[in-house]
């Protein structure tokens, strides 16, 4: 297998012609498999990911400069393995209950203040429960969709079969095998990937984990950069086309460079690429904090799980906390925003690995009179940044249209401590004023929910927000961690992209999906792995990801007594 510092070659066009070919040759007898040769195939896909994820995860770490043996290790079995093999044990479940009785399994169903179908995904099995205690996700529709509607592709008739390109993303080394578990298994398609060349190290590692979908030629591996996703999003055998990466990149493949052509197309709605394009590309996610009583130790575990959000892989996220909305009165917030600085304080400054990082984060600090810089900045890392007191009147700044995509985290308050006339606030500036609809967090009281008034004014909240997933007291990424429907709201059009068309993962192969809300209480305990002063997160990690594999209890407690010692 190829290592972090040998990534494989670009593939030639010769050979890009012939993979291409032969997948689209394949992609009608995909369609027809039943569902007992898929549960098969998928079940080799898990075994084979299970084999491989300690060689990718330290080829992951040697990448990032991660030390292995370290805590940090944790977040490359959580951001890799642990999400990949969970994300297969509920794809695995779907199938079969789709084979046993023509359907997949979710939870109750109830209506939302707007009156649309809610679904419960999440806790799907007992092991969920166990694993992630106390946290719960649910789906809604958008209005008409039913929950009934499930698992379309296989209530299809005549299935012809397609092929999709997946560009891949290059920060989190789960989105592409889950992109394609999403095409292939819910969708019924055959996939081409394209690695992106920061991560193309993992490719190798998909090959040896996939080899029997690769065998078959339902699924294929190729490396290149731009030029070669170029050359086969315009294939005349790719069907269609899945990115995962920024909108500048979307919107070049589909309307063509910046300048009067791209322009004139997209005022005459006339993409430059005609086939159907799905994505998930960035945010500016923001954290809303609404006014009211908090004790210290709520302020404390929210501190370390806003902070948590912006550390994890050195803020290389699309779902990374970026912008925090607190009230303008209330010592809470400010008491809030203060642990946070404290927390980022003591998290040693991360490499940033990511191409483009230091100029973003140049460009979005320069000038700024409230701003710190935390931790001492040495060859090839960036310092934390906290950008405090933006004036959330001032539409020109760019802290609030402009993805970092780097370690800066942005604060704003609202001059209200009313938390009704706080919610209305905070959620036309998410709306209006920041960039994307992927992911947003709120903090709630714990009186929240107790207060009929208040429950009322937090759930049409929800509703309103313009987001894909939202979290309530957790931050929104376990959304894209946990199963459930991923994407950006389905407002954005191929015009205005924000944060991309579609969703993945969707482990109940839903239909009409609105948007995934999670919610858990204020403080939930152990100590969830992606806090940066969890101790044994390696540990856990690794357990983890053993659980996941197996899908049984053998390993729980291990993994119970790494999650305590955090």
């Amino acid at each position: 297998m190829a290592t972090a510092l040998a990534p494989p070659a670009r593939t030639k066009q010769a050979d890009l012609d012939r993979t291409a070919n032969r997948l689209k040759a394949a992609a009608p007898h995909f369609a027809a498999l039943t569902i007992s040769k898929r549960r098969r195939l998928l079940d080799s896909m898990s075994a084979g990911y299970a084999r491989i994820a300690a060689a990718a995860v330290r080829a992951a770490c040697e990448a990032k400069g991660i030390p292995l043996g370290s805590p940090l290790e944790g977040e490359e079995w959580s951001l890799g393995p642990v999400i990949t093999l969970h994300n297969l044990r509920l794809l695995r479940g779907s199938l079969a209950s789709l084979e046993r009785s023509g359907s997949t399994r979710v939870g109750t169903c109830d209506r939302t203040v707007d009156g649309r179908v809610r679904v419960e995904v999440f806790p799907a099995t007992v092991l969920d429960r166990v694993l992630f205690a106390r946290v719960r996700a649910r789906v809604h529709l958008q209005p008409g969709a039913l929950a009934e509607d499930r698992a379309r592709f296989y209530r299809e008739p005549n299935r012809t079969g397609a092929l999709v390109l997946i560009l891949g993303a290059g920060n989190v080394n789960a989105i592409t095998p889950l992109d394609v578990t999403t095409k292939m298994f819910n969708e019924g398609k055959v996939c081409l990937v394209k690695m992106n060349p920061v991560n193309a190290y993992l490719g190798p590692f998909l090959e040896t984990a996939f080899t029997e979908a690769i065998a078959q030629d339902f699924l294929a591996i190729t490396y290149g950069g731009a030029d070669e996703g170029g050359y086969l999003a315009a294939h005349p055998a790719v069907d269609e086309i899945h990115l995962t990466g920024s909108d500048r990149t979307h919107d070049a493949l589909v309307w063509g460079v910046p300048g009067p052509d791209r322009k004139a197309r997209k005022a005459a709605g006339n993409p430059r690429l005609t086939k159907p394009v799905t994505s998930e590309l960035g945010n500016i996610s923001p954290v809303i904090v609404v006014p009211g009583a908090y004790t210290e130790r709520q302020l404390a575990w929210q501190a370390e799980n806003i902070a948590g959000g912006v550390t994890n892989n050195a803020s290389f996220n699309c779902n990374a906390h970026k912008m925090l909305i607190s009230g303008g009165g209330q010592k809470s917030g400010s008491d809030l925003v203060d642990r946070i600085e404290q927390v980022l304080r003591s998290v040693p400054p991360r490499v940033a690995y990511y191409p483009g990082a230091a100029s973003r984060y140049a460009a979005l600090t320069a000038g700024r009179q409230r701003m710190v810089r935390l931790g001492q900045e040495t060859a090839g890392t960036l310092p934390w940044a906290l950008i405090r007191d933006l004036d959330p009147a001032d539409r020109t700044d760019p802290a609030f249209t402009t993805e970092p995509f780097c370690a800066v985290l942005s604060q704003t308050s609202l001059d209200t401590d009313d938390p009704l006339e706080f919610l209305d606030r905070a959620v036309r500036l998410a709306n209006a004023q920041l960039w994307g609809t992927l992911v947003a967090t709120i903090v709630v009281p714990p009186a929240m929910r107790a207060d009929p008034v208040l429950s009322a004014a937090l759930d049409r909240a929800i509703a309103t927000l313009r987001y894909g997933t939202i979290g309530i007291n957790i931050w929104g990424a376990y959304g894209f961690a946990l199963g459930p429907p991923w994407g950006g709201h389905p407002s954005s059009t191929l015009a205005d992209i924000q944060s991309g068309l579609g969703f993945v993962h969707n482990t109940a192969m839903l239909e009409g999906v609105e948007k995934t809300v999670l919610e858990q209480p204020i403080v939930n305990l152990p100590k969830p792995i992606h806090f940066p002063g969890h101790r044994s997160a390696d540990s856990l990690g690794r357990r983890l990801a053993a659980v996941e594999a197996r899908g049984s209890w053998l390993a729980v407690g291990p993994v119970i007594s790494a999650a305590l010692r955090g």
